[in-house]
């Protein structure tokens, strides 16, 4: 696969952060199977700097968030939410949620992500509250690690882990 397919195909992998599949792109073999792609790309993530790894963290949407509008989302991220019920929840979670996403950006200065498939809204609330105790550099690796778990499943999803 030249890097132009790569980038094509796999620059979305990373929430509105192509630069990933570019600089992995640079470094991909022609056989490289589903569990080196993500690897590979997550070095890329893990090796970068302070300031653009804040940059793709802060990339992510709030967790059910109404005021986001449809052209904000990605096509990834609505349907990541959508499959833990976050287009769904209650009034009253959607005011949990609100007061939440606004609780953890005012103490970390990103948004909570979380890789949310598979995963019901009250456990989502529950490490939500949870995580909110965390200090900032705890919350910024484990914010880094969902990523790369949202970026296997999106792997996943193009049926790359049974090639």
């Amino acid at each position: 696969m030249s890097s132009e397919e790569f980038i094509r195909r796999f620059g979305g992998i990373y929430e509105n952060s192509p630069w990933v599949a570019e600089r992995a792109a640079e470094h991909v073999g022609r056989s490289a199977d589903y569990d080196q792609i993500a690897r590979l790309m997550a070095d890329c993530v893990d090796n970068a700097s302070y300031e653009q790894q804040l940059e793709l963290i802060r990339a992510h949407p709030d967790l059910a968030d109404r005021a986001t509008t449809a052209d904000e989302l990605t096509e990834s991220s609505r349907e990541e939410q959508a499959s833990a019920g976050l287009d769904q929840c209650t009034p009253e979670e959607v005011e949990r949620f609100r007061r939440l996403n606004t609780a953890y950006r005012d103490k970390f200065g990103f948004p909570f992500i979380m890789a949310v498939r598979g995963k019901s809204r009250a456990e989502i609330l529950d490490a939500f509250e949870a995580r909110l105790a965390n200090d900032p550099a705890q919350e910024f690796e484990r914010a880094l690690q969902e990523i790369h778990r949202i970026a296997r499943l999106r792997l996943e999803a193009l049926g790359l882990a049974h090639q």
